[in-house]
């Protein structure tokens, strides 16, 4: 397969996109994340969600420590080709590194920001203390 597909994107100038993987059956968020081109090319390569992981600074397999992989089902870009939309089936039910479905988990109330979703699994079960 050719890449022209890939010059076809609106990278930002750090070659970066952002990527949203939606939850393929529901329709929920699960989290945002960022890719680049190599991100990009191996989630397709691969079937599975890698991401371009900033504070890594490397290609992060989703789920490679974990084990709550993203088998991407659906894979489409926004009007404008800046922004990635994955729909995904979420490997372990579990998306966030705090242990939860998604990451979108905080909800502002009366000026503060509140946990509203339960720790599905604790983090240090997942990570190993990590």
């Amino acid at each position: 397969m050719s890449d022209d597909w890939l010059n076809e994107l609106a990278w930002g100038d750090d070659g970066l996109l952002p990527a949203i993987a939606q939850d393929a059956e529901t329709g929920q968020v699960l989290m945002m994340a960022w890719m680049n081109r190599a991100a990009l090319a191996a989630t397709v390569e691969r079937g599975e969600a890698v991401y371009w992981s900033r504070s890594r600074g490397r290609l992060w397999h989703k789920g490679e420590s974990s084990g709550h992989t993203q088998i991407v089902r659906d894979l489409r870009v926004d009007c404008d080709q800046d922004v990635i939309l994955m729909q995904v089936e979420q490997k372990g039910g579990i998306a966030c590194h705090t242990g939860r479905q998604h990451c979108f988990f905080r909800r502002l109330e009366h000026g503060q920001w509140v946990d509203v979703e339960p720790v599905l699994r604790n983090p240090e079960d997942i990570y190993g203390g990590a």
